[in-house]
């Protein structure tokens, strides 16, 4: 059986032609009241901020919240906010979670609400993930029909930040225990409202290395009185990407990336150091731990052959996403219930990108969905991370439709 298929039983249990009415009717109300979380999000485009910087987002979150009756606490892991909203005596415990951090991107969108902040951006959406689950807590506030502990995280510095681990060490699932929790962010170049689910590993590792290599710098006119960290850095930039083609199991992901070489500024200076910087990623927490070890093993016996000393300094980044079975099968019923077959991939491709929600899969679990933000030449299929991206706003209803229905799931009254 193919890694992307999903098995027979499983699919024939989530199989569903059409939306349900009643998912019919939530959508219909909400794409009526969408217009004031287009608003929203446009305001929060405008206003960009970096990671644990979110103090003017975070803020307009809690006010929504708190006038929406939820019981908030603001501040946890830094600029995280969290809304608690209980209704009947289940016990059960939900937890649904967006992002709010911009990237240090100049925006070139030319929209009406591009950011006002030189040098930084929503360039991954996380504006609109934020309006989503605001439209999705009014709704459950107003006409929500659950019995249980409904948990909205509201997520700083996802972007390299690490804002889930901080706010987990602030004691997140302490205070506010999960029996699951889920996550959901757009993705260009899937058809926009397309809802994308997998089981298991869904998103890559992601783990940084600096490499030193450190010779004994001389004349360029005389390279034997000197121990040359530039030759040395050029043969373990080739010698690295066996790693992938000879070490790793061809079935499975890998990735190491040489991003920078730096050395030198002189054309006859042979220079006593160079650096590269590395980006490594995985699927599987085995090849995660393999990926290191060789990287290790290549810069010393490298450094050795070449007479010069190697050091690598390895700076552990994301955990690999791992999404659980039996949430991600709600998840896909829900998604179902929501958009129909046609509107539902049930088990898509892993990705090589990283996510900080995979933190928070490892203590609690859960499934990390997609909605597609638009493909072809729609404006929705521009790549995140780009000075052109802009979140789709048709996306703001169905994606608050698909939490409100996962609450009511998950929550049953």
């Amino acid at each position: 059986m193919s890694a992307d298929a999903v098995p027979a039983a499983q699919a024939s249990s989530t199989a569903q032609a059409a939306p349900t009415e009643a998912s019919a009717y939530l959508l219909h109300k909400l794409r009526a009241q969408v217009g004031e979380f287009v608003t929203l999000r446009r305001d929060i485009h405008r206003e960009p901020e970096l990671a644990f910087e979110e103090h003017r987002t975070a803020a307009l979150v809690a006010d929504k919240l708190e006038a929406w009756g939820y019981e908030v606490e603001r501040g946890v892991g830094g600029t995280g906010v969290v809304g608690r909203l209980v209704r009947g005596t289940s016990g059960r415990r939900l937890g649904l979670r967006a992002d709010m951090d911009a990237l240090p991107i100049e925006e070139a969108t030319g929209a009406a609400w591009s950011s006002r902040r030189p040098g930084l951006m929503h360039a991954c959406g996380h504006d609109g993930h934020t309006a989503m689950l605001l439209a999705a807590a009014r709704r459950l506030a107003e006409a929500g029909r659950f019995d249980g502990m409904l948990h909205l995280i509201f997520q700083p510095a996802e972007e390299g930040g690490g804002g889930a681990l901080r706010m987990m060490e602030d004691g997140l699932f302490d205070r506010y225990p999960c029996d699951a929790v889920f996550a959901m962010h757009n993705m260009p170049g899937l058809p926009q409202g397309q809802l994308a689910f997998r089981e298991g590993a869904a998103m890559a590792s992601s783990d940084y290395a600096t490499v030193t290599l450190t010779g004994i710098g001389g004349h360029g006119a005389m390279p034997h009185k000197a121990a040359d960290p530039i030759v040395a850095a050029a043969s373990l930039v080739m010698a690295l990407q066996t790693i992938v083609s000879r070490n790793v199991d061809p079935q499975a992901m890998a990735v190491v990336t040489v991003g920078a070489l730096h050395a030198g500024q002189a054309n006859n200076v042979i220079p006593a150091s160079a650096t590269l910087e590395l980006s490594v990623r995985a699927l599987d927490r085995e090849v995660r731990g393999l990926l290191e070890r060789r990287i290790r093993a290549l810069v010393a016996s490298h450094a050795e052959s070449f007479g010069v000393q190697g050091h690598v300094a390895w700076r552990p980044g994301y955990a690999v996403l791992v999404n659980s079975p039996d949430e991600t099968e709600l998840a896909r019923r829900v998604g179902l219930a929501l958009r129909g077959a046609a509107g539902v991939t049930l088990q898509a491709p892993a990705l090589s990108g990283s996510e900080d929600f995979a933190f928070m899969l490892e203590r609690v679990p859960g499934s990390y969905l997609l909605i597609g933000n638009g493909d072809g030449s729609s404006p929705g299929a521009c790549m995140v991370h780009n000075p052109g991206y802009d979140f789709n706003d048709d996306n703001i209803a169905i994606g608050a439709a698909y939490w409100t229905l996962l609450a009511e799931t998950f929550l049953p009254d």
